[in-house]
């Protein structure tokens, strides 16, 4: 019997399936090892169309104009950062920069306050109208900010806030609502009920459970968006250059890095626009090496209740 047991087969044997048997089941593991390989190939082109045309604007920042259109892949001879003061202050990029830092805070600030208190009274109550406003958010996602330029432009300018950084913050916030809040109401219905229920029992008012609760537990929901916020409101370019066009004084930095790009006429000056647009770049990329670990947490925390 342990003979029999121990011999093979002679289908075995020879690797070929005995008269009956069912054929293997095909191993998924390699064709997913393939569709792998092919979306690193994709990921690592993706990557490197973004990262040259990044790496060779911060080369050409401390070239001279010579360099810039002779050598431009190469390494300049010494980093001339002249040209970073020239565009700071000749340029006024400086001006242009602290009116974005200011713009774009409070603009922020407004969008996630705004947000998180319309998200968590979506997704933690249930009212007559909810799903509706809910959609009605949603739809805004879809809406692109220039098919509403011009009703924009005659509603800002009738309200009085034309060229002025109140009108421009307003327009920041409510073109971020939409994604802000559908992002944050899915998030805020992955939190226990356990602890809202606790707080209450506790004697907690709605406004202290948001606020001192609920609000810290969706921290990393919260850092998530707000970078993401921070991002998209410093690179607007349409909104400032239709609301803000009639105050050059109070330019952000897209307008004012356009306006080299565009006055210089004969006399470019294409280093300063180089270093320019490294200036307005560098905060972003900063940003988000700091915080890319909190951007992570943030956007896989509300996928898993």
């Amino acid at each position: 019997m342990t003979a029999i047991i121990g011999r093979d087969t002679p289908g075995q044997r020879s690797g070929r399936h005995a008269p009956g048997a069912l054929p293997a089941a095909p191993r998924p593991r390699r064709q997913l090892n393939i569709a792998g390989g092919i979306g690193h190939v994709f990921l690592a082109i993706w990557a490197l169309m973004i990262i040259l045309p990044l790496i060779w604007v911060f080369l050409a920042s401390f070239k001279n104009t010579t360099e810039i259109f002779s050598t431009p892949w190469s390494v300049p001879d010494h980093l001339r950062w002249e040209n970073w003061g020239r565009a700071w202050n000749k340029a006024h990029v400086g001006r242009y920069f602290l009116n974005s830092v200011l713009v774009v805070a409070c603009a922020t600030a407004g969008t996630m306050l705004l947000s998180a208190m319309a998200a968590y009274v979506l997704a933690r109550y249930r009212f007559f109208g909810n799903r509706f406003i809910y959609f009605l958010f949603v739809a805004g996602i879809a809406f692109p900010p220039f098919l509403a330029v011009v009703p924009l432009f005659f509603q800002v300018k009738q309200l009085g806030l034309l060229g002025s950084y109140t009108g421009l913050i307003i327009v920041y916030i409510a073109y971020s609502l939409p994604f802000t809040i559908f992002f944050l109401t899915s998030f805020f219905r992955t939190l226990p009920n356990t602890v809202a229920e606790a707080a209450t029992i506790d004697g907690a008012s709605h406004t202290r459970l948001f606020f001192s609760v609920m609000l810290p537990m969706a921290k990393p929901g919260l850092i998530s968006l707000t970078i993401f916020n921070v991002i998209g409101q410093w690179g607007q370019y349409l909104l400032p250059l239709v609301l803000m066009a009639q105050a050059p004084d109070k330019w952000v930095l897209t307008q004012g890095i356009a306006k080299i790009s565009t006055s210089a006429g004969y006399e470019a000056d294409w280093a300063g626009l180089f270093a320019a647009l490294t200036i307005s770049i560098l905060p972003m990329i900063v940003m988000y090496v700091i915080f890319q670990r909190q951007i992570q947490a943030g956007l896989t925390a509300g996928a898993v209740k």
